[in-house]
């Protein structure tokens, strides 16, 4: 299993209903904000859809703007000033990641990290280098600082994906400034911020002040949409957003993913009941983690997933046994950095949270 959500494999093509604690996608579901003016997409479907996207785009920049405040709990006051051409769309984040790598011959990626990341640098016959998080799954700072410097990227995940970290802002100050300075573009994959709450987390206030900075978003993971495929990336360096869109094909964002953008970016209903959610799960789920025998270590999150390793058994033994219960989780033995003792699960509602913990409360 090369990634979370392969429902496939041991559910649907074998007739079996899975519980997925391997893919993390908010429980609350499609938003029904989408749903209700899902027909509108319907109706678009006859003609092409505006190849410059202009008011998705406008509907993105009113978001970022909004979100800001709303996600940086009314910390930060005036607008970001994003233009259309400070925003490229892809079919999902990962199509924005694969492009915005393929600009560059060498990169320096985080890991343990999604592992897509370093797909895409092979893929495009870059010169990769790797700066491993702490034993805590903390960045290291000062080995980042010094692989940045034989790099024309870096990219790394905030919150970082499998574990959940987030970048202390004061802390990479420093690497951001020798980046923007030296010319180096710092690709920071922002697919889960929004789980993080009110805390102010994201670099979209840097990326107006510092051009080396671009941020990775979709709507895939927060607003439960993986299936519609929407991401889209933020930079203010114009070369290199040119590059990037030289590289595209026209029309790649469908209707449908036109509508949900539309409406699902401006549900704060929505964004209001994933907040209170995530927060008491996540308490819940750490909480009730540590009693699992079979579990030696859980790692701090700030994401909608927690990391943890285990004891005795193995990643693989754990899967067969959740397998058989109907349930399934990730397997982290093919993150680069970490071994077969490695497993991460997502946060779901309280129901379906107990039903994992009772499984493996029994392991």
């Amino acid at each position: 299993m090369e990634h979370g959500g392969d429902v496939y494999t041991e559910g649907i093509l074998k007739g079996r209903e899975l519980l997925d604690f391997s893919s993390n996608i908010n429980p609350l579901g499609v938003p029904s904000s989408f749903k209700k003016n899902v027909d509108e997409a319907l109706k678009n479907v006859e003609r092409y859809p505006d190849v410059e996207y202009r008011k998705v785009k406008y509907i993105i920049r009113k978001y970022l703007d909004f979100s800001e405040n709303y996600f940086g709990n009314n910390k930060c006051n005036g607008e970001l000033s994003l233009d259309d051409s400070d925003i490229v769309l892809g079919n999902g984040a990962s199509e924005i990641i694969d492009l915005v790598i393929s600009c560059f011959n060498s990169v320096c990626i985080v890991v343990p990290s999604f592992i897509e990341y370093e797909k895409d640098a092979l893929k495009w016959g870059c010169s990769v280098s790797y700066s491993s998080l702490t034993d805590n799954m903390d960045y290291d700072y000062e080995d980042i600082k010094l692989k940045i410097k034989n790099a024309d990227a870096l990219i790394l995940g905030n919150p970082n994906n499998p574990n959940g970290g987030i970048i202390d802002k004061d802390k990479f100050y420093e690497i951001v400034n020798f980046c923007n300075k030296n010319h180096k573009t710092i690709i920071i994959d922002e697919a889960f911020v929004e789980f993080t709450g009110k805390i102010g987390c994201s670099f979209l206030r840097e990326m107006k002040q510092f051009r080396c900075i671009f941020i990775v978003r979709a709507l895939t993971k927060f607003f439960a949409l993986p299936g519609i495929r929407f991401g889209y990336g933020v930079c203010k360096d114009v070369k290199l957003m040119d590059k990037i869109r030289t590289k595209q094909n026209p029309w790649n964002i469908n209707c449908f993913a036109e509508t949900a953008a539309e409406y699902v970016l401006q549900d704060e209903c929505y964004m209001d009941n994933s907040l209170k959610w995530i927060e008491m799960e996540r308490k819940f789920m750490l909480e009730s983690l540590k009693a699992i025998p079979v579990i030696e270590k859980i790692y701090d999150t700030y994401s909608n997933f927690v990391l943890c390793k285990l004891g005795d058994m193995s990643c693989e033994k754990l899967y067969r046994k959740c397998l058989n219960a109907g349930i399934l989780i990730r397997k982290c033995s093919n993150f680069r950095k970490l071994d077969d003792r490695f497993i991460r699960l997502a946060i779901k509602d309280r129901s379906r949270n107990q039903r994992l913990l009772s499984v493996l409360g029994n392991i």
